[in-house]
């Protein structure tokens, strides 16, 4: 009973001692573990930021890579409709041939335009090009009256509202993803991770470029 007791009181003394100990290196070491453990907080939190920042980038660059393809895909449309729209015209009008070679040129030039201003600009020259075309079927009352010329031109208006859609949603998300580049502490991750600004699309407001309404 007795060793048992003394067991005991042996044990307590020893945790008593251990306790004096951690207090010691507790009071000795608190600011340095105190550091220690900010460190590692802050660590996590901007691990953390740069993750949501890098994130968010990603989702920006890829948003406005997919509302370019839309575009592209408009303006595919109108390149396929504008070989119809030519030979229909040539039927009534197979004389205008300055006209007929201007337009093929134009289309040329923006299928083969890259970057979003180079479009753009290649894409204005072909409006104007249309226009032209257009204006020569104001001489030729048939080709006005023409099923094929009508529904023709109602295409082309139909893909014109949709490219200046398809323009307005891209130029939103470049202005984000140029914004969110510039801005700090965005602008560090972008340039650490090759983010790029992008260019913007523009072009001539919708009621010059749409196809003109022929008049009767």
């Amino acid at each position: 009973m007795v060793w048992a007791v003394w067991e005991v009181w042996e044990c307590r003394s020893k945790l008593k001692n251990f306790s004096q100990r951690l207090i010691v290196l507790w009071t000795k070491y608190k600011n340095m573990i105190s550091l220690f453990v900010a460190s590692i907080l802050l660590l996590v939190v901007l691990v953390v930021l740069v993750v949501s920042i890098y994130n968010g980038l990603v989702t920006l660059r890829n948003r406005t890579q997919e509302a370019w393809a839309d575009i592209d895909v408009q303006l595919k449309r109108r390149y396929d409709l504008i070989p119809n729209l030519i030979e229909t015209v040539k039927g009534y009008a197979a004389h205008e041939k300055g006209v007929f070679e201007k337009v093929t040129e134009a289309r040329a030039n923006a299928m083969q335009a890259g970057d979003p201003k180079a479009k753009a600009e290649a894409e204005n020259m072909l409006t104007g090009a249309l226009k032209s075309l257009f204006a020569v079927s104001e001489n030729y009352p048939d080709l006005k009256a023409s099923t094929n010329f009508l529904e023709l031109q109602r295409d082309l208006r139909d893909t014109e509202d949709k490219i200046q859609a398809a323009r307005r949603f891209y130029n939103g998300n470049v202005r984000d993803l140029n914004t969110k580049i510039e801005t700090f502490l965005s602008n560090v991750i972008a340039s650490s991770f090759n983010f790029k600004q992008m260019e913007f699309f523009e072009l001539n407001e919708t009621e010059q470029r749409e196809a003109p309404s022929v008049k009767f």
